[in-house]
């Protein structure tokens, strides 16, 4: 991450207002959080400015796929790389069984076009659909080949879904109804882990895309939709239509890339990421070249090219067998101290403004609803309903009202620092002992007076006890400002996710949590500071 960018975040933290709109001659492109979403976010960034004078905003690792569509629709992003089959279920919420490719890509291009002023582009090439998939040898012993045959099974098999596939009607509610499938141990947890769980035999069957690099380095059957459930997912990008008026290049540049990509050259380019270590940019690179879309050799993708070519021609038992190696924790935070400490310093400036902001508020409110009933119920009760809103659809609902910036961030994380700042602000002012108060009052004190010399110095502990709960919560949901483009310490904690690599995952995990108690016992420190005994 850029220093300009930290810098934007402060200005963002001063002003607390929506970011500008990008400049005329930039193209913002978004991507989920997955490597071949990235991947082919990369790809079409590099065509673009390659082939066309336009400047590429990247805005990847966004999240998943209602994270990209608010952004895209909101104008916050301009592209992104979308499935067909996913933009038939999950976002027209289709539940017509639809399997034909061309008649999907069509029914989507219209209804996209008519209701959202949205365009499909001309398909990658690539259908990555989802599948059921369960080790080799436990599926031989079970002699289980479709998905129908997990119907014998069904009460003893463990499953591992991801969160999208799990919860919607494209994946397992939609699967179980056509299959009749009603499986007793279904877990939901991070797609990538599943594999990590598959093979150290915590699960027995997974949701798996087509075109996922592991399936070339596990030993997995995948099963066959005999009843033709999934319906076609043909990647393609995603643009909104008056940014194609407004720049008539693009479509040219992007038509480039139509059907250039076969499942097979997808699976390979998520395997140099996620097995051979090569970044998603080095990647993109190679396959850009290896196709002649981009002029010129870039030696930081010599490597990367090198093992496509290799993987991409060899048949899938000769490719490379072994999974890199990558750097473990300590020698992550070795190579990565300067970018370390820039995440550090944004989770910080993210955490600060949310609990100030709250503090601001809750504190005020928290004083004012001691002595109403009503509105103090209605109050703590509305309070109470937002911590129940799970992280990400706080960050979601966020992006149509502030933009997919800091400032969103910045807002979910205030609406969940509310609650324990204004719980015990109303708690520490309403336990003051009643004798003191009107002993104070008794010595002529005004309600003001009485206030800030008897309740407030009272009941200080109880609101630094809130603070500092709600200090802790917001160093650990500020992790999940990384799905929606803010930076902080989530950013290795979602790239380790999807690449399976705990000492990424720990290189932001780690330094939260010490965070978390650094700031618990500096407030600490602050609390005891500030005690001081009510004075008559």
């Amino acid at each position: 991450m850029s220093a300009l960018r930290f810098k934007w975040l402060l200005c963002a933290l001063a002003s607390f207002v929506p970011s500008v709109a990008s400049a005329q001659d930039t193209i913002a492109i978004g991507s989920k959080n997955f490597t071949e979403s990235g991947v082919l976010a990369e790809i079409l960034a590099q065509t673009i400015e390659e082939h066309t004078p336009l400047k590429v905003e990247r805005r990847l690792n966004l999240g998943g796929t209602m994270i990209c569509w608010k952004a895209l629709q909101s104008g916050e992003i301009q592209l992104y790389p979308e499935y067909t089959g996913t933009g038939w279920a999950a976002m027209l919420g289709e539940t017509a069984k639809i399997t034909d490719p061309l008649v999907t890509f069509l029914s989507v291009s219209r209804r996209f076009e008519d209701e959202f002023q949205i365009r499909w582009m001309e398909p990658f090439g690539l259908n990555n659909t989802y599948a059921l998939a369960m080790p080799e040898e436990l599926a031989s012993e079970l002699n289980i080949t479709r998905i129908s045959d997990l119907l014998d099974h069904q009460s003893k098999l463990r499953a591992g879904f991801s969160v999208e596939f799990g919860n919607r009607e494209d994946g397992y509610q939609g699967l179980a109804k056509t299959y009749g499938l009603d499986l007793s141990d279904v877990r939901v947890l991070e797609h990538g882990l599943a594999y990590a769980a598959l093979r150290s035999g915590e699960l027995d069957l997974i949701d798996a895309y087509s075109t996922d690099a592991k399936l070339m380095r596990y030993k997995l059957r995948v099963l066959k939709d005999d009843l033709s459930f999934f319906p076609p997912y043909h990647a393609a990008p995603l643009v909104r239509m008056d940014t194609l008026a407004a720049h008539p290049e693009l479509k040219p540049a992007l038509a480039k890339l139509a059907f250039r990509l076969s499942d097979r050259m997808a699976q390979t380019l998520n395997d140099l990421v996620e097995s051979e270590g090569q970044s998603m940019e080095a990647a993109a690179r190679a396959f850009l070249e290896h196709a002649g879309l981009v002029k010129g050799n870039s030696p930081e993708a010599a490597k990367a090219l090198a093992l496509l070519k290799h993987n991409v021609i060899l048949p899938a038992s000769e490719r490379t067998s072994g999974t890199k190696v990558r750097p473990g924790f300590l020698a992550l935070l070795r190579r990565d101290k300067a970018d370390l400490q820039e995440r550090l310093l944004e989770h910080l400036a993210l955490t600060f403004a949310a609990v100030l902001l709250a503090a601001l508020v809750a504190i005020p409110l928290g004083i004012f609803i001691t002595s109403r009933p009503r509105l103090r119920q209605l109050t703590l009760g509305f309070a109470g309903i937002l911590q129940t809103v799970p992280s990400l659809a706080l960050l979601a609902f966020m992006i149509p009202l502030l933009g997919l910036n800091v400032s969103a961030a910045i807002a979910a994380l205030f609406l969940y620092a509310l609650l324990p700042i204004l719980r015990n602000t109303y708690t520490g002012i309403s336990e003051v002992d009643g004798a003191l108060v009107e002993a104070a009052q008794g010595m002529g004190l005004r309600p003001r007076e009485v206030l800030w010399r008897v309740q407030m110095p009272l009941a200080m502990r109880t609101i630094m006890a809130g603070i500092r709960t709600s200090t802790v919560i917001s160093i650990g949901v500020a992790t999940l400002a990384a799905f929606i483009g803010s930076g902080g310490l989530g950013e290795p904690i979602v790239e380790g996710l999807y690449l399976n690599d705990a000492g990424l995952i720990l290189t932001g995990a780690v330094p939260a949590a010490l965070l978390a108690i650094l700031a618990d016992a500096i407030l600490g420190r602050v609390e005891r500071a500030l005690q001081r005994p009510a004075s008559l």
